[in-house]
């Protein structure tokens, strides 16, 4: 099991800090960028930490007193406590390269003609009013409509700390099984729509490729006649 390491996270901040005092470290703005980007998130993740770690403190110093009349304020500080501890432990999960940054959310409507689109739209509706209520910004960058209802495609951009780490495991095919208010016989329908994410990388994040993964073909024409015309030499 993964579990929130304050010290782990000093020494990671500790490092970060060292690279920014190096000489030369905004030489590459792009670089200075992200580990600034890095060492400002660990600093918030500690001070949350130590907060909570005081407040903490607090509540065990007021239930040593034993006055009953604080068993409503000592409990109100535990279940706060409980859900920020949870927000720390659920930032452990994010150990992915891409976990901590932004994200890209593709909709996709599949089988189920006017329902499977209808089920598209109510997909973006959730994402996009979960999205509001967790503090992320979001713009709809695509939205494609329906024939009849709903939506054939959308595309959003979600940004917010862990944003990738959270959305990831939304990624794949979602099912909805309902009368249909596009059926006059109001007969049951299976739709499903398509949910795509990815991380929202930078402009001037490198990308790399696996050779393997390339095919180049040259193509050639040349002599009278044009006898190499539509010969390929490919690899």
């Amino acid at each position: 099991m993964i579990i929130f390491d304050p010290e782990a996270l000093a020494r990671g901040q500790a490092g970060l800090e060292k690279a920014m005092g190096a000489p030369g470290f905004w030489d590459d703005q792009a670089q200075a960028a992200r580990i600034s980007t890095e060492h400002a998130r660990a600093t918030r993740k500690l001070e949350r930490y130590e907060r909570l770690r005081h407040e903490y403190e607090d509540a065990k110093e007021l239930a040593s007193f034993g006055e009953g009349g604080l068993g409503a304020e000592i409990a109100e500080i535990v279940d706060s406590l409980e859900g920020e501890l949870g927000h720390l432990q659920e930032d452990a999960l994010f150990t992915g390269k891409y976990d901590a940054g932004d994200a890209i959310l593709e909709i996709h409507s599949g089988t189920g003609g006017t329902d499977a689109q209808d089920w598209a739209e109510m997909l973006l509706r959730m994402y996009l009013r979960w999205a509001s209520d967790r503090g992320f910004e979001h713009e709809l960058l695509e939205a494609s409509p329906g024939e009849e209802a709903g939506l054939k495609s959308a595309t959003v951009a979600v940004r917010g700390e862990n944003a990738y780490g959270i959305l990831k495991a939304e990624r794949g095919v979602h099912r909805l099984v309902r009368q249909s208010p596009f059926d006059a016989s109001h007969r049951r329908h299976t739709a499903f729509s398509q949910v795509v994410i990815a991380p929202l990388l930078p402009d001037d994040a490198p990308i790399e490729i696996d050779e393997s993964d390339l095919r180049i073909d040259t193509y050639r024409a040349s002599g009278a006649g044009g006898q190499h015309v539509n010969k390929t030499d490919s690899a």
